[in-house]
C-alpha cells in the first residue's frame, strides 16, 4: 500500500481541517489494507503506529507532501512515512502536565511490546516501524 497527501497547514500546529481528516482517512485505508491480509489482529498496533508518525511528520516537517508506504514482506509488517525532510525523529520527555509529545513514545512502546523496532532513515526525510507478523517473531 502506498499513498500519499499534500499537506495544507503550516507545521507546528496540531494537524486540522483536511490534514486531520488526511490522517483518519490514512488510518482506514492502513485498516483495510490489513484486513485484505489478514492482519485484523494487528489493527490496534498499526492505527497508532500510522497515526503518531504521520502526526509527528505534519507537526514538525515543514513539509508540503507526505507518504505513507505498508508492506508486508519476509514475516514483517513494515510502515514507513516520508516527509521528505532531513531531520530526525526523536523521542521527547514532556512533563507530566504537558498535552502532547508522546507520540514518539507511543511508536516505541508499541513496536518494543510486539518485538518490533522503529527509527528513521534516508537523514531523516523517512521514519518507519517493522512489526513482526503474528508468530513470527523478531523482524
Amino acid at each position: 500500500m502506498s499513498e500519499r497527501f499534500e499537506v495544507s497547514a503550516p507545521s507546528g500546529l496540531p494537524p486540522r481541517g483536511k490534514d486531520a481528516l488526511r490522517v483518519g482517512t490514512m488510518r482506514r485505508i492502513a485498516a483495510a489494507r490489513l484486513r485484505y491480509c489478514g492482519l485484523e489482529a494487528m489493527t490496534d498496533d498499526v492505527m497508532l503506529i500510522v497515526s503518531e508518525l504521520l502526526t509527528n511528520a505534519l507537526q514538525h516537517s515543514g513539509t508540503t507532501e507526505i507518504s505513507l508506504v505498508i508492506t508486508v514482506a519476509d514475516g514483517a509488517l513494515r510502515v514507513r512515512v516520508r516527509d521528505g525532510m532531513p531531520s530526525s525523529a526523536v523521542p521527547r520527555r514532556p512533563g507530566p502536565s504537558a498535552e502532547s509529545g508522546r507520540g514518539l513514545l507511543l511508536v516505541d512502546a508499541v513496536a518494543r511490546e510486539n518485538g518490533g523496532a522503529w527509527g528513521t532513515s534516508e537523514a531523516g526525510a523517512e521514519t518507519w516501524c517493522c512489526l513482526p507478523l503474528p508468530g513470527q517473531g523478531q523482524p
